[in-house]
């Protein structure tokens, strides 16, 4: 069976992540989507928050695995025998950071593959961190997160919902 890991920190999850998840879910047998810890990041949500999201969003999504992770990719990718992690990209600032850890990866386990899935175009400018940013202003987040979380993520991010939006 082919295995492919999805990682991220998903601080909020995005429609991004979702469309990306979803793309890869249609090509690979099977899809682990690893919920890291971004040391370099204060998280908003708590992993079992942000697992919740990820459950809710990819909800009758048979062949897609959500999960706690910590250490390396690359060891975990062993673990689970996935063949390839996929990854997102936006823009070419993406694309250097994303490069340079494939690199990094395929050093620390040499049978691993990093594949990179361009955002569709309705989602090239989103990102948890524009989410959080409007939000923080009471700015209206329903197009970048999905429906089905939008109320909590809108909830917490804007202190109990006292936003602009409807």
């Amino acid at each position: 069976m082919q295995t492919v890991i999805c990682p991220g920190s998903f601080d909020p999850v995005t429609r991004g992540h979702i469309d990306i998840i979803k793309r890869a879910s249609n090509t690979f047998e099977r899809v682990i989507v690893a919920v890291f810890v971004n040391k370099a990041k204060v998280p908003c949500f708590t992993i079992e928050e942000r697992i919740h999201f990820l459950k809710k969003a990819l909800a009758g999504m048979e062949n897609v695995e959500i999960v706690a992770c910590e250490g390396l990719l690359a060891d975990y990718a062993r673990e689970r025998n996935a063949i390839a992690v996929v990854k997102g990209l936006r823009a070419m600032s993406d694309f250097e950071y994303e490069f340079q850890m494939a690199l990094t990866n395929k050093m620390l386990n040499p049978d691993l593959e990093t594949l990179f899935i361009s955002s569709s175009t309705e989602n090239m400018y989103v990102s948890s961190s524009m989410v959080k940013s409007v939000a923080s202003f009471g700015g209206n987040i329903r197009d970048f997160v999905p429906e089905c979380i939008h109320d909590e993520i809108r909830d917490r991010l804007c202190g109990g919902g006292k936003n602009h939006e409807s």
